[in-house]
């Protein structure tokens, strides 16, 4: 186990169908499979980063509902520590409806945030302790965003490194981006937040260096099947991914951010640590769902074993 590190985000309750085929506008078709269970980027992150065996805190916010049990229920049986989950009254707790295509592994998703978009700043104050021990924070942009700006702020100015996962996609402040240590957007975010095509290493390069000019440290943007581009100390790479056969991509890149997180905070470069997080997110696409596909260390550490890498 490395260093202490804090994930900073959302929870929702997933609640998928599968079909065989997404419905178009107006339409309405006959799915084979429900399922509800424990998501949201944040809680998804902390799930893989905690199965990876990494010392990893969670902050978010519930409602006073029954949807608040199921992620009380999935930290209970996975003995993650609850401190710093809080409770609101006046939102329920959130959900994503989520569509998945049986044929193409393909998705559509539906989020509400609810409790999580209202953190507020008695929130922050109680969960700053934690922050500023912690070697990294990882955020996402699926809570409030005044929260997150707080957190990031906090965090910089006690020398924590900040890592900020931009998706699902929104217009973030430059000062946002200012001073963290990486961001980690796919080549969709990427291109609407550095206005660059990204589809090769040249693009990829393009794009790193606007976010670069906005005070970003390190660059990395994930690339779906074709890997993890790496942007850091003047080194550039594209970092292949692993070819597996996708049963479900849901929480393909909460997977992938919460192994990089473990690796770094046991001292892996970002080099290493984007390597560990591809094996990580080749595990947990092969499995339904999004907490309950992300592998444990175990497994990761044998799949990069039998799947030798250059990295």
């Amino acid at each position: 186990m490395g260093s202490k590190i804090t994930v900073f985000g959302s929870f929702v309750v997933d609640l998928m169908a599968r079909t065989p085929s997404l419905p178009i506008p107006g339409e309405t078709v006959k799915g084979s499979v429900f399922k509800m269970g424990a998501g949201g980027k944040g809680f998804n992150q902390c799930v893989a980063a905690h199965k990876a065996g990494a010392d990893v805190v969670m902050s978010t916010k519930l409602g006073r509902d029954s949807f608040a049990d199921v992620a009380l229920n999935t930290m209970t049986e996975l003995n993650m520590p609850k401190d710093y989950i809080f409770i609101e009254d006046e939102a329920s707790t959130g959900i994503a409806l989520i569509l998945v295509d049986e044929n193409t592994a393909q998705n559509e998703i539906v989020i509400v945030s609810g409790a999580c978009a209202r953190i507020n700043d008695e929130d922050i104050a109680r969960v700053a302790p934690r922050i500023q021990e912690s070697e990294y924070v990882l955020m996402q942009l699926e809570v409030n965003q005044d929260a997150n700006e707080k957190v990031a702020r906090l965090a910089k100015d006690a020398g924590v490194k900040v890592i900020i996962n931009t998706a699902p996609y929104q217009e973030v402040s430059d000062e946002f981006l200012n001073g963290s240590y990486l961001v980690t957007p796919n080549e969709v975010e990427a291109e609407l937040m550095t206005g660059v095509h990204v589809d090769d290493l040249e693009s990829a390069s393009k794009a790193a260096e606007v976010f670069r000019s906005k005070g970003v440290e390190n660059v990395l943007i994930t690339l779906g099947g074709n890997g993890a581009f790496v942007s850091s100390a003047g080194r550039e790479e594209i970092i292949p991914a692993y070819h597996v056969r996708a049963v479900d991509t849901t929480g393909a890149g909460d997977a992938f951010n919460g192994g990089l997180l473990a690796a770094l905070s046991e001292g892996k470069t970002l080099w290493e640590a984007a390597a560990f997080a591809n094996a990580l997110a080749a595990l947990s696409v092969q499995k339904m769902g999004t907490t309950p596909s992300m592998p444990t260390r175990e497994e990761v550490d044998t799949f990069i074993r039998t799947n030798k890498s250059d990295f």
